[in-house]
């Protein structure tokens, strides 16, 4: 198989893989992240998340402030206190990232509200969440990786095809521009006024 057919069965492959995930994610969880995301619409929130979880986190950051809310991504020089009217969104597939959950045990210490976005309820980023949307990883144990590819057919083991945190974060992406989709109808917001939040000096 050449390079680009190689390429193209991994995108058909993976896409796969990722809409069978989130057809597994609980309808409820996201229609009650929507619903906290709707009452703290005046309030401030801040995005955390580490590594690739932070990328796909600071995007679904900078779509909420093309909607119109008050968002600050950690790490950033410009974020300002949080409080008990607050919510932190919280990013991590593992929910063992050390940066991650020590920022949420701050926020809990202050009162904040915490959105989960976990493959782990009960990893200790589940267990401080006041709620949480549970989007699942990796989908074969690691030891699996090390069969070689054809046994790995055989067997219907794909992992190769996300590795590391793919899966979750690549879910988490299309999961997060699914909800901005809905907020948009909700907010009764149009593409226009998102354009007119959009960054004019790059």
């Amino acid at each position: 198989m050449d390079t680009g057919s190689a390429v193209k069965s991994s995108i058909f492959g993976l896409t796969t893989m990722i809409t069978q995930n989130l057809s597994k994610v609980s309808e409820e969880q996201i229609g009650l992240a929507v619903e906290v995301l709707l009452k703290h619409r005046n309030n401030k929130i801040l995005v955390v998340g580490a590594g690739r979880s932070s990328l796909v986190a600071k995007a679904f950051a900078l779509r909420l402030l093309h909607l119109g809310y008050n968002v600050y991504v950690l790490g950033d020089t410009l974020v300002p206190s949080i409080g008990e009217q607050d919510l932190v969104i919280a990013v991590s597939g593992s929910g063992t990232t050390r940066l991650v959950v020590a920022a949420v045990e701050a926020a809990k210490y202050v009162g904040a509200k915490v959105l989960a976005v976990t493959s782990f309820p009960n990893s200790p980023l589940g267990k401080l969440a006041d709620y949480i949307i549970e989007v699942k990883g990796r989908i074969v144990e690691s030891e699996e990786s090390g069969r070689d590819y054809f046994s790995r057919q055989i067997l219907g083991l794909h992992e190769p095809l996300a590795p590391l945190g793919t899966l979750f974060e690549d879910s988490c992406m299309i999961l997060f521009d699914s909800m901005v989709v809905v907020l948009l109808d909700k907010l009764k917001i149009n593409e226009g006024e998102l354009k007119k939040r959009h960054a004019n000096i790059e």
